[in-house]
């Protein structure tokens, strides 16, 4: 049986030892939310823009990838237009399912044109560009959104602009 000295120091390591072991007072956020993503996201909507990027081969022109949330239980919507930073963009609208998302990192069909086309002098790798996304339901967003080069494995798989894009605004 342990005497009740070495029982004490026992106790008072364990208590002394328990934050470090835990890390609780060393103000680790642990409730907060957590983007382990390039993007960037702007909850401020009820269509949510989340993981928002443009993904260029070249300067001048990109892909807009993000995942559009709508966060509206019984109305569907659409992304009607992105404008602003001197960036054209051309898409034919993308539609957001209520409740539900839409992946702008895919083409809606296979076969079918990258869904949202940038193109514009803004368009380098390694900037930044301030767009406006317009929804159909009237919601307006203002995000700063990153530009990275598709030569990382990352983006190997983010379709491209083709010269045969669809050229809506």
């Amino acid at each position: 049986m342990k005497s009740p000295i070495k029982r004490r120091v026992a106790i008072v390591a364990a208590l002394l030892l328990a934050p470090a072991l835990t890390a609780c007072g060393f103000s680790a956020q642990t409730d907060k939310i957590y983007q382990a993503a390039n993007g960037i996201n702007d909850r401020t909507g009820t269509v949510e823009i989340l993981n928002a990027q443009i993904i260029s081969a070249a300067d001048g022109s990109g892909t807009f990838i993000a995942t559009l949330d709508n966060n509206d239980a019984t109305n569907d919507d659409k992304l009607i237009s992105v404008t602003g930073g001197g960036v054209t963009a051309k898409s034919d609208g993308v539609d957001i399912p209520a409740d539900g998302v839409a992946n702008l990192a895919e083409p809606a069909k296979t076969g079918d044109p990258v869904q949202v086309q940038v193109d514009g002098d803004a368009i380098q790798a390694g900037k930044w560009v301030r767009l406006t996304f317009t929804f159909a339901s009237g919601q307006s967003t203002e995000a700063l959104i990153p530009i990275y080069s598709s030569d990382s494995p990352d983006y190997a798989n983010v379709p491209l602009p083709t010269a045969s894009a669809s050229a809506t605004e």
